[in-house]
């Protein structure tokens, strides 16, 4: 079996990172639970259980620690950090929808508890939500590219829904990750540039910055899928492949092994094969399918490193660059 390593960093722990702008994501917390209007009590009760089970929150932490670095206002970029975290959480609501997922990260979604009808109508409040706290940065162009990236998430969505079962390529799977994850990261690294009232230059950069970044992230969890274990996933390794979805790390599988008959299967619409995804998920562990798809996502970082070093040199931008390292050197 091959093994996916990953170097042990000197520098700076997650923790470490987050602690840096943790007074800004305690606010950011506060700002997502505050309740602008009567809410229906199943809707307050559904929202912070969706928040409670929330990740790291390393995307308003982006937001954070470029705030800091470019010396935007404080309260604009707490209600922007708490836009980018809400619009997250309302994707992964009609994700879980769309994908009829049951567990994240270990807890029942929220349609597993839900009809339909009803998941729908609270992804669509968590929407709204985002945008109305995107309004609180008080910067159009912000909220131009806060809805511009809203409508990059919902246009991937589609545009792999009807792509259907179709062989897949490098080109449309990074299509499909810059829709989900990277453009998300962007906005959130571009705007407090904005917010500052930063040069084009460095707008760009930071723009650069969380696109690349983003992309090494969502390779990371895809590579996650194949060679984590459930108990550490929340959900049964392969998932991606049960839903039918190939992520790069069976696309550099499937460069290796073009005639494995259980990936072709899979491509040709026999996602439901429990037997052929287990057997496909051993088969990317054991070749160096997994390790390919690391080294791709460390040019990724790399190019948002590079994008990095042209704003200007502060901690703050040194723990960016801590974390997008991190975000490679997470366990595999």
């Amino acid at each position: 079996m091959t093994t996916v390593t990953m170097p042990v960093l000197a520098a700076r722990t997650l923790t470490d990172v987050l602690a840096m702008v943790q007074p800004g994501l305690q606010a950011v917390e506060a700002r997502m639970r505050e309740v602008s209007i009567d809410q229906h009590e199943a809707l307050a009760y559904a929202i912070d259980q969706l928040l409670a089970a929330g990740g790291k929150r390393v995307r308003p932490a982006v937001a954070l620690l470029a705030a800091e670095l470019f010396k935007a206002p404080h309260a604009r970029s707490v209600a922007l950090a708490a836009a980018v975290e809400m619009l997250h959480t309302a994707t992964l609501v009609h994700d879980d929808l769309v994908d009829n997922s049951v567990l994240r990260r270990g807890h029942p979604t929220l349609n597993a508890r839900w009809s339909p009808a009803a998941t729908v109508l609270a992804g669509d409040f968590l929407f709204a939500r985002a945008a109305e706290l995107a309004s609180q940065a008080e910067s159009v162009p912000v909220m131009s590219a806060f809805a511009r990236t809203l409508m990059i998430i919902v246009n991937g969505e589609l545009t792999q829904m009807f792509s259907g079962r179709q062989h897949p390529s490098r080109e449309d799977y990074l299509k499909r990750i810059y829709g989900k994850t990277a453009s998300l990261f962007e906005v959130a690294a571009l705007s407090p540039a904005v917010l500052a009232g930063a040069p084009a230059a460095h707008v760009e950069a930071m723009r650069l910055f969380g696109r690349e970044a983003g992309m090494a992230f969502q390779i990371v969890d895809d590579v996650l899928d194949f060679v984590s274990d459930e108990a550490r996933l929340g959900k049964p390794a392969g998932s991606d492949l049960r839903q039918g979805l190939i992520t790069l790390p069976a696309l550099c599988y499937l460069e290796l092994h073009p005639g494995d008959p259980d990936l072709a299967g899979l491509l040709n619409g026999h996602a439901g094969d429990p037997a052929a995804v287990d057997r496909v998920v051993r088969a990317v562990r054991e070749s160096g399918a997994a390790a390919a798809a690391m080294d791709e996502a460390r040019v990724y970082v790399a190019r948002a490193q590079a994008a990095l070093a042209l704003v200007p040199d502060n901690v703050h931008r040194q723990a960016l660059g801590d974390l997008a390292d991190l975000f490679v050197n997470r366990n595999v």
